[in-house]
């Protein structure tokens, strides 16, 4: 049996990966990966690309714990993390990081391809440095400046099956950087006064509460335009436009519910369905990539 200090360190170190957002992440790269290719991509590659992305967005995330070590510890969401209960030090961190982004470099480019490791450094550099240390205490637009390098995982999927940046995998990536704003707003409207605590600009904190749900809501409509594109475009058939469009209309209403209801309990609400939603829009993008191949 290991010892319970071993099991509490395996715990920490994986919480500083934010597994719940890079599996999320992960699914959306492998979709992109299979969405590249016509049947099923090679097996190695599609695994060495997961991995590789997969240490990438881990190492980010443990950055991020880093450089957010102080806001975290005033903050009840994020006071329980390793680094403000002492758990982990800096130095564990930083080293566990760039473990993890050196060893993601080296997957990527011996076993996938350059351009692959390229845009995955760009997206690790963008999320942890530009966001995390600049964007994020700059400007109440952060998010949706930083939505840029968070919305890249099934472009990079695309691009470690083909070896080039397709449109439709940059069609993929726009899908995902409309959908981040009214996702993330959500939550900060719920939380927006462990915000303002630890002075974070967010777009409830500097705007108010009432222009950020007008934002939410003129989101998911641009979101329900774009995600339009995919059948528009001739990428996808009639099962994902039936799909995105019930999808769509469900985060339309809860937009619109929370204009009326003034909440935060309906913020929560429109939080989960965010995170339900994207998850079923790309399961029916690959539904339908299949059905289509098979039919």
């Amino acid at each position: 049996m290991p010892s319970k200090p071993f099991v509490l360190s395996w715990k920490n170190y994986l919480t500083l990966c934010k597994p719940n957002v890079v599996a999320e992440m992960l699914f959306t790269a492998v979709v992109g990966m299979l969405l590249a290719v016509p049947g099923m991509p090679p097996l190695g590659l599609l695994i060495y690309a997961t991995v590789g992305i997969a240490l990438a967005a881990s190492s980010a995330a443990a950055i991020n714990h880093f450089i957010d070590r102080k806001a975290d510890a005033q903050m009840a969401r994020t006071e329980k993390r390793p680094l403000p209960t002492g758990e982990l030090n800096a130095t564990n961190v930083i080293t566990f990081a760039v473990v993890l982004g050196v060893s993601s470099m080296l997957i990527l480019v011996l076993l996938v391809n350059t351009l692959t490791a390229v845009l995955t450094f760009l997206s690790l550099f963008g999320y942890a440095i530009i966001y995390t240390l600049y964007l994020k205490r700059a400007t109440p637009q952060n998010i949706v400046i930083g939505g840029i390098f968070g919305a890249t995982p099934p472009l990079l999927g695309w691009c470690a099956m083909t070896g080039e940046v397709h449109p439709f995998g940059l069609l993929l990536a726009l899908i995902i950087f409309v959908w981040t704003p009214p996702h993330f707003w959500a939550l900060a409207i719920a939380r927006r006064e462990e915000y303002a605590k630890v002075n974070i600009p967010m777009l409830p904190v500097t705007h108010g509460v009432e222009f950020t749900r007008l934002q939410i809501l003129l989101y998911t409509i641009l979101l329900l335009i774009v995600t339009l594109l995919p059948y528009l475009t001739g990428m996808s058939g009639l099962i994902y436009l039936g799909s995105t469009v019930l999808l769509d209309l469900g985060f339309i209403y809860y937009a619109v519910l929370m204009m009326r209801n003034k909440d935060n309990k309906t913020a929560m609400k429109t939080f989960v369905y965010s995170i339900v939603y994207i998850t079923l829009l790309f399961a029916a993008l690959l539904i339908d990539h299949y059905l289509r191949f098979t039919l």
